[in-house]
């Protein structure tokens, strides 16, 4: 299909951007100076005071009427981000992510953030209220383009801030034709999209007009935001990489929950933040689970993302490929067996890897220690409860966890001590809309989504009186 939402934002003579499954060019983007973003974050600003005297309640209708807006388009901007990004159309893919963009900003539409009373007695009445930073600098991923944007994008706005988004140089078409359909709703100058290298991401928390910086990616680029932002005290969410360790407890019915098991580690072939990716089995249900899991990669169809029967597609660039085969070469060296994939498949294209199971994976492999970010799963022994907790607990990585057990009292007093942000119970990365989301230790600070993720994107006064 001609893609009318690529065609509208491709910059003849700009940047060639590939398909993720073929490596044929989509389409062409442009590459913003410093005298272009300086530009937006003057329309930005100006554009921001009008935005935020609205009511709430009006800012909310927008958002819906851009999530009106999203649906309009929901199969281009699907078809745009299968094609850049790689994922499937179908399963939990792009059909599923542009769904999510429209939930996420129904849901931001319509909460509400009222005063809230602190003290109310004879001598002190105090009351705590959030208003908007100014202008907000979102800077997003490759992996989830459109959906981790509007995590970003309907928050920011809901609160009455304008909003300036950095896509990934791998993703940029996709954002920018998200961008183009939300401002077919939004004022002029509070969304706007300035695309780049990593030169123009680094002006974003270093430039003083940004009040806050919201930011997806590796912890690596957390801590130079972190370093570029200080100068100026800039407010930060960063939701950084994970390594997501999930246990397996004994007597748990390992074929009951194997379709879950193997989701939460392969869904959007494995690249996915808080994807299962180092998983603890008991040694008495062990090669059970092995062959639960194993059986189910080879039935999942993979394929280019646009084929509608395909449920796992391609990585999305050489440089993630890269990563995913050095580790597993290096499992392959160490003896660990290879219980299904564990190869290319360049008979689908020049960026599939297999879906690849790794049995007998011990902590201290990098396949277990590093993010793998691809369609990999490390499968550990173990056969003390204690070990196993300290296990998944060593690492730095700390975004989500999952607990798997048919006895739900035991799974709790197991998650309650698993150090992530998110501990899931019998299923891993399912998020909702109102459950605040995001990392501890090296793996960022800030909550996302819900009331908390709204109160993030401003900033708390407190109005104090009597």
């Amino acid at each position: 299909m001609t893609n009318r939402l690529i065609e509208r934002v491709s910059h003849a003579g700009g940047r060639p951007i590939p398909d993720a499954a073929t490596g044929e060019i989509i389409g062409h983007t442009r590459e913003d100076s410093a005298a272009a973003l300086e530009a937006m974050i003057s329309r930005g600003v100006a554009a921001q005071r009008s935005w935020a005297a609205l009511s709430p309640h009006a800012r909310g209708m927008t958002l819906h009427a851009a999530a009106a807006k999203v649906a309009e388009y929901a199969e281009e901007l699907a078809d745009a981000v299968s094609r850049e990004q790689g994922k499937p159309l179908n399963g939990p893919g792009a059909r599923l992510e542009v769904e999510a963009c429209q939930r996420w900003l129904h849901t931001n539409a319509d909460l509400e953030l009222a005063p809230e009373v602190l003290v109310d007695d004879a001598e002190n009445y105090s009351e705590l209220i959030y208003r908007p930073v100014g202008l907000v600098g979102a800077i997003g991923p490759w992996n989830w383009p459109l959906m981790i944007m509007i995590w970003q994008i309907a928050p920011a706005l809901k609160i009455g801030n304008a909003v300036i988004v950095k896509p990934s140089e791998y993703t940029p078409l996709s954002v920018q034709a998200l961008v183009s359909v939300l401002n077919e709703v939004l004022p002029d100058g509070v969304l706007q999209v300035v695309v780049g290298g990593p030169e123009v991401g680094a002006a974003l928390p270093a430039h003083p007009a940004f009040g806050k910086i919201m930011f997806t990616g590796s912890t690596r680029t957390g801590k130079a935001i972190i370093k570029a932002s200080a100068q100026n005290v800039t407010r930060l969410t960063l939701e950084l990489g994970g390594n997501d360790a999930g246990i397996v407890l004994p007597g748990t019915d390992v074929r009951k929950h194997a379709e879950n098991l193997f989701w939460g580690a392969f869904i959007n072939t494995g690249q996915t933040c808080a994807a299962l990716k180092r998983l603890y089995v008991h040694e008495s249900q062990y090669d059970e689970t092995v062959a639960a899991l194993a059986e189910i990669a080879n039935a999942t169809p993979m394929g280019r993302g646009v084929d509608e029967e395909s449920l796992l597609g391609p990585l999305q660039n050489r440089m993630q490929f890269a990563v995913v085969e050095r580790l597993v070469e290096d499992a392959k060296a160490r003896g660990r067996r290879i219980v299904t994939g564990g190869d290319p498949a360049p008979e689908l294209g020049p960026n599939f890897f297999r879906a690849t199971i790794v049995a007998d994976a011990e902590d201290g492999d990098p396949l277990v220690d590093e993010e793998q970010f691809g369609p990999v799963l490390p499968v550990i022994r173990y056969a003390d409860l204690e070990d196993a907790i300290a296990r998944a607990n060593r690492l730095d990585a700390a975004l989500g966890a999952s607990v798997w057990s048919d006895d739900a009292q035991r799974a709790r007093e197991v998650a309650l001590r698993l150090e992530a942000g998110t501990v899931w119970i019998n299923k891993h990365g399912g998020i909702h809309p109102l459950v605040p989301f995001g990392g501890i230790k090296g793996s960022g600070y800030g909550l996302e989504f819900g009331f908390e993720g709204l109160k993030a994107t401003g900033v708390p006064v407190v109005i104090t009186s009597r």
